[in-house]
């Protein structure tokens, strides 16, 4: 399968970059995370290990645990949103080193950062909601997420069964999706490049720390059934937080999904207006959702600009939307979490009835 291609025309790209810079020349501040994402770093993080070092060395009553194991769950997803990925871009912090440091806790999280980088870095945010090419659209056979997708009649019920489907995603994720793409060299239709020999031991060596964590530890600690109970329900709740969160920013009714033409495999669009066109934002608003999901309610402005750190998007999603004006983009914006959640669902079961 060729990779498509985008439009050569950049004037709306070019555009947007002359206003930004503009925009961090005038203000004097840098793109990158300023001291209050570096004390949010540290609550989040902290607050993990506080509830691990709890659930695990000190055995609460298993009311208390449960509930503990339900905050863990919400933790691990907002330190996902607000520590590792604004890291794992490059936009954590001015030094490479602590933005090395952000994104590696997806390592001891369970995930692989060298396999995130592939998959979201260089291809999700490429090739945005293009069947076969953006693997965050490819929940087949269980669920059916582009016009382009083959339809079985268990879609039809999609828009129900998704709220337990999504609770897979992190157990998935850690212990099958990664291993996946390691051994197969594949994610969706692109090959990965091969790995040198840093990035296999750490591959591994992520893995095996976070199997000591998360399953050898507590299990001799707490025993079996308590470990089972109370991983089970934070990889649920992480994974149904972090679905969420990004499904509302692509699969939505007013998001597109463009289709490559069949032969040149051209797309009608410049780069920059695809991510808008393929993107949508929710509760911008919302101070409180902006702060828990790491600025991913402006998903707009993070496609645009992923090197940016989030701090920065409530002001710049001003430019773009002017800039979005003159050029006649539209600008896809769900002025609550509900109402974002309602197009996801009605989008859902769009997928599932059509043709």
């Amino acid at each position: 399968m060729s990779l498509p291609k985008f439009a050569a025309t950049r004037s709306f790209h070019t555009e947007l970059k002359t206003r930004i810079n503009q925009y961090f020349e005038e203000s004097g501040r840098p793109m990158t995370g300023d001291s209050g994402l570096l004390l949010k770093a540290i609550l989040l993080v902290g607050t993990m290990v506080a509830l691990y070092v709890h659930l695990v060395f000190f055995t609460p009553a298993a009311a208390w645990a449960l509930l503990e194991c339900t905050l863990m769950g919400c933790v691990i997803a907002a330190t996902g949103f607000n520590v590792m990925h604004d890291g794992a871009h490059g936009s954590f912090s001015r030094f490479p080193w602590l933005n090395k440091m952000a994104a590696y806790t997806l390592g001891v999280m369970g995930g692989s950062p060298y396999m995130w980088n592939s998959k979201h870095n260089l291809i999700h945010h490429t090739y945005t909601n293009i069947e076969g090419h953006d693997d965050d659209i490819d929940v087949k056979p269980w669920m059916r997420m582009t016009p382009d997708q083959p339809k079985h009649s268990l879609h039809r019920y999609q828009h129900f069964y998704f709220w337990a489907l999504y609770c897979m995603l992190y157990i998935t994720w850690i212990f099958a999706m990664d291993y996946q793409k390691y051994f197969t060299r594949q994610i969706g239709a692109i090959g990965l490049k091969p790995m040198n020999a840093g990035e296999h031991i750490s591959f591994w060596g992520f893995k095996a720390l976070n199997l000591v964590l998360f399953v050898v530890l507590p299990i001799y600690m707490v025993g079996f059934l308590p470990w089972l109970a109370g991983f089970f329900l934070s990889m649920a709740v992480a994974g149904f937080v972090l679905s969420m969160v990004f499904q509302l920013a692509h699969t939505v009714e007013d998001a597109a999904f463009p289709v490559p033409h069949p032969v040149t495999a051209k797309l009608e669009d410049e780069w920059a207006i695809h991510q808008v066109r393929t993107t949508a934002n929710f509760a911008t608003d919302n101070k409180v959702v902006s702060w828990l999901v790491g600025g991913l309610n402006f998903q707009i402005e993070h496609h645009l600009f992923p090197k940016i750190s989030h701090v920065h998007y409530p002001a710049i999603s001003k430019i773009v939307q002017q800039v979005c004006s003159e050029f006649d983009v539209t600008y896809n914006n769900y002025r609550h979490t509900r109402s974002a959640i309602a197009s996801h669902v009605g989008f859902l079961r769009q997928m599932g009835r059509a043709a």
